[in-house]
């Protein structure tokens, strides 16, 4: 049954998708080709995004902790122009995206970079960390590579493939509830969390790649993720029932990574 259900999720969530790769002319290696549906355009979930990203921006504001003029601000918007710089490299479109860039003052250890271009980086994440412009580099070429690589829209074609996949199983195989709720699990495991790893590790490698491109070292990412896992404190989940890599792993490949990534560092230097 369970070989049955995957084949068929898998069948059924692919239809009415175009393979396509988002990114192109990387130095790490990212050759994943992507699933999307032809129905969900890049110019439809870009503007969706925006209009959320305008409202978390509005609120922020609204509530005095939206930062425009303090050091963090100034920095992140100075690193963020460095690393857009260089955007276009590996996805040509990307020179005419909106790209806005915002600080929120926040204990939040995060950053985000949404489709088209919007980035957040919350306070917390710097002073809590202490982070180098090397390691800020690092956090914020990863979330723009997220950008880059189109992985909210692919992960919207796939939670519509998901709900494509349980309906169709249950129709063309007359599934009972019970049934419907194994097909759920089965499909979540073997079309979800897989990829969103392997998204993962495409915005660690290709984030690697800007920021040395940009003039950052590519080591700063080794010493970024110590940090991290230093302030998560042992209470990440394990590697397989998550949708990121554990520390050690992702590590171990950008290790990997940076010898690749090292001639275009010294590059950039150079110029």
């Amino acid at each position: 049954m369970r070989k049955v259900l995957v084949t068929l999720s898998a069948t059924i969530a692919l239809a009415g998708c175009q393979a396509v790769n988002t990114t192109h002319g990387d130095a790490v290696g990212v050759e994943r080709k992507q699933y999307m549906f032809s129905m969900l355009s890049t110019d439809q979930v870009n503007q969706m995004y925006a209009q959320s990203y305008k409202e978390t921006v509005g609120e922020a504001s609204s509530k005095g902790v939206l930062e425009k003029d303090t050091a963090d601000a100034k920095r992140v918007r100075a690193i963020a122009d460095r690393l857009i710089a260089q955007a276009p490299k590996l996805r040509a479109d990307a020179a005419q995206w909106q790209w806005e860039v915002n600080v929120i003052k926040s204990d939040e250890l995060n950053a985000n970079c949404g489709p088209g271009g919007k980035i957040i980086v919350y306070s917390g994440l710097i002073d809590q960390l202490k982070l180098t412009d090397g390691e800020l580099a690092a956090v914020m070429g990863h979330e723009i590579a997220h950008a880059l690589r189109e992985h909210g829209r692919e992960a919207m074609s796939k939670a519509y493939g998901v709900q494509m996949a349980r309906q169709g199983a249950g129709a063309l195989l007359g599934l009972g509830e019970n049934s419907l709720q194994l097909a759920d699990t089965v499909v979540q495991y073997s079309l979800t969390l897989p990829n969103s790893r392997s998204n993962e590790n495409e915005a660690d490698l290709i984030g690697l790649e800007l920021s040395a491109r940009a003039g950052y070292d590519p080591n700063a990412a080794i010493t970024l993720w110590n940090k991290m896992g230093a302030a998560a404190n042992g209470s990440a989940p394990p590697e397989f029932m998550s949708t990121h890599p554990a520390s050690a792993n992702r590590i171990s490949s950008l290790q990997a990574a940076i010898p690749k990534v090292m001639p275009l560092y010294q590059q950039s230097k150079k110029s």
